[in-house]
């Protein structure tokens, strides 16, 4: 009878621990999810709000919805292949095709990093009155010291839960003020492009949709080494893989959506455009009182600290990758590609002169450079020969395909919005 009791333990405690399972393959989305509340997020989002009102929601909701396919595709590749998508790009494609779309990917991460590196001077000037590029030169300093002695693993938690908990705190505040919630909602599902707002429509798009973070999700997962085991392990992990995105998308969208509707039912409402990040201080006093100001830039720096991190590591493991090599930063391909990206980054900031409109480009830049790293990571992806059994269905093909034709063409239109 003992053992017989011992035995129906042991089977609750299994499957108790089953139950759990799912929370020991969350990490990789949290991580991402970072990227994008970074500086560049909060300063599209602000610009957003407060020049069209509820009118771009859309954009947020978009964005989402291709992010979790393209995130959630992109770690399949990891996972399946034990690679990250620079790696298999050299390994799987032509040279002539891989290493100019990876060049533009490592300039994409600079672009990222400007807009990480100035969110964190501007937290600093608000803080204590250092002028931008002085500060600049300190985030990035500051940044450098942790990846290249790995001492930002230690408190990576603390950062994340931090930006997170600001985050929240945006989300709360929607309880404070007076949201017209019909608009809002016909913002979030209609389409429309006011006139002059294509700039922000692709600041937002590359803000949310950011290529690096393609890279560094499929670097996060293919860490772990679940490609070594065996068919059934690798199709749990798949399956937990895919609520780790959607939860860490959805906290993403919430928290950018919480930013327009904030920016649209006070500044917008004002007619007040934000042309500067300290200006948004004031949308935490009805929360915050008096301390508003210091927890704001507080929350801005950690955001750029912690997202400085994710781009130099994501420039890392692409430059790497264009060697074959996967990210380590004692190796000296990623050594050079953190270097790169953080170094090109900080000297393009010195000839900025107006910030706010620096983080506004770098967010478009990167959604330029989008087409090209979805239409090889789907090339890939869908490719037999890469992920074996594993590979795109023709339906999920044609989704990630469309979602690369939608992003080029919002890419024409601000073309010509730009010529015309």
């Amino acid at each position: 009878m003992k053992n017989i009791l011992k035995d129906l333990k042991r089977t609750d405690h299994k499957r108790y621990l089953g139950g759990l399972d799912i929370f020991r393959y969350i990490g990789p989305g949290l991580l991402v999810t970072v990227g994008f509340i970074d500086p560049g997020n909060w300063a599209s989002n602000f610009a957003a709000g407060s020049e069209f009102g509820y009118a771009l929601l859309w954009v947020v909701t978009l964005s989402t919805i291709m992010l979790i396919v393209l995130q959630h595709n992109v770690a399949h590749l990891g996972i399946v292949t034990g690679l990250c998508l620079s790696e298999a790009a050299t390994k799987y494609t032509p040279g002539w095709v891989s290493k100019p779309i990876l060049a533009t990917a490592v300039l994409a991460s600079v672009s990222t990093s400007l807009a990480e590196i100035l969110g964190g001077a501007i937290a600093l000037q608000m803080l204590f009155d250092i002028p931008i590029v002085w500060g600049a030169v300190l985030t990035a300093a500051f940044v450098l010291v942790m990846l290249f002695t790995n001492s930002y693993k230690r408190i990576e938690r603390f950062i994340i839960g931090f930006v997170s908990l600001i985050g929240l705190s945006f989300i709360y505040e929607l309880f404070l003020i007076d949201v017209d919630w019909p608009a809002a909602t016909r913002g979030w599902v209609v389409p429309s492009f006011p006139e002059g707002s294509m700039l922000v429509v692709m600041s937002v798009l590359g803000a949310v949709v950011m290529p690096h973070n393609l890279f560094l999700h499929s670097e996060v997962i293919q860490s772990h080494e679940y490609n070594k085991r065996d068919d059934a392990s690798i199709r749990r992990v798949l399956k937990y893989e895919l609520f780790d995105t959607m939860l860490s998308m959805l906290v993403g969208w919430a928290i950018n959506s919480a930013m327009i509707l904030l920016a649209a039912s006070t500044f917008f409402q004002e007619g007040v455009q934000v042309e500067e990040l300290q200006q948004a201080k004031s949308l935490l006093e009805p929360l915050l009182g008096s301390g508003a100001a210091i927890v704001f830039a507080l929350a801005l720096l950690m955001a750029g600290v912690s997202s400085t991190l994710t781009s130099g590591m994501a420039a890392g493991s692409i430059f790497a990758g264009i060697f074959g090599e996967s990210y380590h930063i004692k190796d000296s391909h990623s050594q050079v590609g953190v270097v790169l990206s953080l170094g090109l980054a900080l000297l393009i900031i010195f000839f900025i002169g107006d910030p706010f409109k620096g983080l506004l480009i770098s967010q478009m830049v990167l959604s330029i450079q989008l087409p090209f790293t979805v239409f090889l990571q789907v090339s890939l992806t869908s490719s037999r020969r890469v992920m074996g059994p594993y590979a795109n269905s023709r339906w999920s093909a044609c989704v990630l395909y469309a979602i690369a034709g939608i992003v080029t063409v919002l890419n024409l239109m601000l073309l010509f919005s730009a010529l015309w």
